[in-house]
């Protein structure tokens, strides 16, 4: 079923996984010695055009008296909305600008413009999904527990209506992350309001979401609320399908792997890292792209370094790119429509049950384990570095000679 041995399914020496990790520090460390104004500039514009945006949005779709108007209103919105969430809001509360010192940019202060608190979403979100990326078990991420990714769930019939699930979480999605931070937030004892009001705190939020895009704003409409009350409920819900195509397209994919509780055994820095980048898929993406999606087109990265700042990881995935050569490990990508079909596949067909699947629990697209290599031959000190990209490719040429016909 899920890995179980990091380092045996990657196809390398325990030395071999801490020079890779010892290089990846010194990439972080790079990073942060680097960092410095023109960082600053950076999210201080993003912020500084992400409320000019909105405020234009807002005023076309109020005063516009034409279709065409209205229009360009809502798509002005649900940009504002889309860069709020996902280059500001995301980054923000993973910490990634807490080194500047400005408290109205910190991760602890931020409150982004969705459902959720930010305070129980850093709690679900940095430590349960990103501690723990894809342990099975730990990271209530996988399927974010309404759907099924993995054979390493069991089949329930209620999974058959897991397509329709999909459809409700992307329209919906910042529900789900409401609801799952306060859940987890309950499950483990901790309160964002440092007390017993978790509760109230998130409905006090939630109120004021609410009020905001569906009463004040229509309000101040006059009789033309019916039209701002309508882009807003679109804007809103471009936003949450946007969100969660990125996300899912970062870790639903062929390659995004999952793992069993017993990697985190005597776990080292340099098998998390390791961990980090087996278990995530990027999608490609140029600058337009990659900043629309917080920069999670370039998901490796963020999970190998969730706090360091989103501008930065272009930079970054050159040469995590360089190591994954270097070391002989896959670099998980694909175009956005590509990782996105890979991700409805895998739902779609863990939607059934197990005997009408073909490929076995440890072998199959969306499910693999070290188990899916029989008997890999081990190569001694003295061989060129071999790892999993070319046992992969070694495997897959093996399979298609035994299936070919004879003669």
């Amino acid at each position: 079923m899920a890995i179980s041995q990091v380092a045996v399914y990657a196809h390398l020496s325990a030395a071999e996984v801490e020079a890779l990790g010892q290089e990846l520090a010194e990439i972080r460390q790079d990073v942060l010695d680097g960092l410095g104004a023109r960082d600053a500039r950076y999210i201080r514009r993003t912020i500084a055009c992400q409320r000019a945006l909105d405020a234009a949005a807002r005023m076309t779709i109020g005063f516009s008296r034409r279709r065409t108007g209205w229009i360009a209103g809502t798509g002005g919105l649900a940009l504002a909305k889309v860069i709020e969430n996902m280059e500001i809001g995301h980054n923000v509360s993973h910490g990634q600008w807490d080194w500047m010192n400005d408290p109205e940019i910190h991760s602890t202060s931020w409150e982004w413009d969705m459902a959720g608190l930010s305070a129980q979403w850093r709690h679900a979100h940095n430590y349960r999904h990103h501690v723990f990326t894809n342990v099975l078990g730990m990271d209530d991420d996988i399927g974010f527990g309404v759907m099924r990714v993995t054979r390493d769930e069991r089949w329930q019939p209620g999974h058959l209506v897991q397509p329709l699930r999909n459809l409700l979480l992307a329209a919906s999605f910042e529900w789900g992350i409401a609801s799952q931070g306060w859940y987890l937030e309950r499950k483990f004892g901790r309160t964002a309001a440092g007390g017993t009001g978790s509760a109230r705190v998130l409905a006090g939020k939630i109120a004021r979401q609410v009020g905001k895009d569906y009463v004040l704003f229509p309000a101040l409409s006059g009789r033309r609320w019916r039209r701002t009350l309508t882009a807003n409920a679109v804007a809103n819900l471009v936003r949450n399908i946007w969100a969660y195509l990125v996300i899912s397209c970062g870790h639903f994919p062929d390659g995004a792997e999952k793992f069993a509780p017993a990697v985190l055994e005597n776990e080292t820095r340099a098998h998390w890292y390791l961990r980090q980048m087996l278990g995530t898929a990027n999608f490609d993406a140029g600058p337009v792209l990659a900043f629309l999606s917080g920069h999670l087109s370039h998901q490796i990265e963020h999970h190998l370094f969730p706090d360091l700042p989103s501008n930065r990881y272009p930079q970054i995935a050159t040469r995590v790119r360089a190591l994954c050569a270097k070391y002989d490990l896959p670099y998980t990508t694909g175009s956005l429509p590509r990782q996105a079909l890979l991700s409805l596949r895998t739902i779609h067909k863990l939607a059934l049950p197990d005997s009408l699947l073909i490929a076995t629990s440890d072998d199959a697209p969306e499910t693999a384990s070290e188990r899916k290599f029989d008997g890999p031959d081990r190569r001694d000190d003295a061989q060129p570095v071999r790892g999993l990209l070319t046992a992969l490719r070694l495997r897959k040429e093996t399979r298609g000679v035994a299936r070919r016909p004879a003669g």
